[in-house]
């Protein structure tokens, strides 16, 4: 996807996410094409198109990747496939690299300090998945997230109040090229890491890079996590740590899903999660 496609992408999301819902609602009767891009205000020419080129896909096929069946067939999986996941150089089938990101954790010193002395530079941007706010400092992002319901205000409290000592300042022209780098699988680069700062517990440090090392279009449950991590009696803890990952999508917490094979919860709400693993599974399949 090209930078200059991002506003429209968004803009798709929105529909996408109506769909995935209402898809949720009535999936016991699988619904018609037709009745879905009714639900979401397009004709069916129209809604094929937006799918086609928000994901390249077709609608019937992207909600595939969505079924509980389908992440049971990922979940089939050999367990080893954190440790396997590099071996090759390629971290999923065919010809898509992973974005391969350079993860540093602050010290425990900075972690005391909560930020003082960092200045913090964040903007909102457009995305694939709606609006979302991304922050950097000079060692890499250390914040991403996304909006929900239009509600900018508690996403930006709940990022002050993450890093409450830092000099924060808006400034949407130093965090926009990020964009790209992070959206744009043709800039997924293993030579160029994507670097990122993330301020936790030692334990939730641990976790956060484990999620790294899973394979984009594939999915783990949290007791794989917590044995890959050496604690397998940790499940609970490791759920929470996921759920404390301050860099969303590029920290891919939304690869992880409970054992039963229920996609599970997502700060971003449940319907960008299924998306964002509709969306990876269908650039593995392409």
């Amino acid at each position: 996807m090209k930078p200059a496609d991002y506003l429209s992408a968004c803009r798709d999301y929105e529909r996408i996410e109506k769909a995935i819902k209402y898809i949720e609602t009535h999936f016991d009767r699988q619904p018609e094409l037709k009745e879905i891009a009714d639900h979401v205000g397009l004709s069916e020419f129209h809604f094929q198109r937006l799918f086609s080129r928000w994901v390249g896909i077709s609608p019937k096929r992207f909600l595939q990747f969505l079924t509980k069946e389908y992440v049971k067939a990922l979940l089939a999986r050999p367990t080893s496939l954190l440790d396997a996941a590099y071996d090759a150089g390629l971290s999923s089938p065919g010809r898509l690299h992973d974005l391969f990101v350079s993860c540093e954790a602050v010290t425990p010193g900075e972690f005391k300090a909560g930020g003082k002395g960092l200045t913090i530079t964040y903007g909102w941007h457009r995305s694939p998945f709606g609006e979302c706010l991304i922050a950097r400092t000079e060692r890499g992002i250390c914040w991403l997230s996304f909006i929900r319901n239009g509600n900018r205000q508690a996403l930006i409290a709940e990022f002050t109040a993450a890093w409450k000592n830092a000099r924060i300042v808006e400034d949407g022209n130093r965090t926009r090229p990020l964009i790209a780098r992070i959206y744009d699988p043709a800039m997924w680069n293993r030579s160029s890491p994507l670097p990122v700062l993330v301020k936790g517990t030692n334990f939730q440090i641990k976790v956060w890079e484990a999620l790294l090392k899973i394979p984009v279009g594939t999915v783990v449950t949290y007791e794989d996590i917590a044995l890959y991590i050496g604690l397998p009696k940790a499940v609970r803890a490791v759920g929470n740590a996921v759920g404390k990952n301050p860099v969303s999508f590029v920290i891919p917490c939304h690869r992880v899903v409970r054992k039963t094979a229920e996609f599970g919860n997502y700060g971003g709400g449940p319907a960008r999660k299924k998306a964002m693993l509709g969306w990876e599974a269908s650039l593995v399949a392409v």
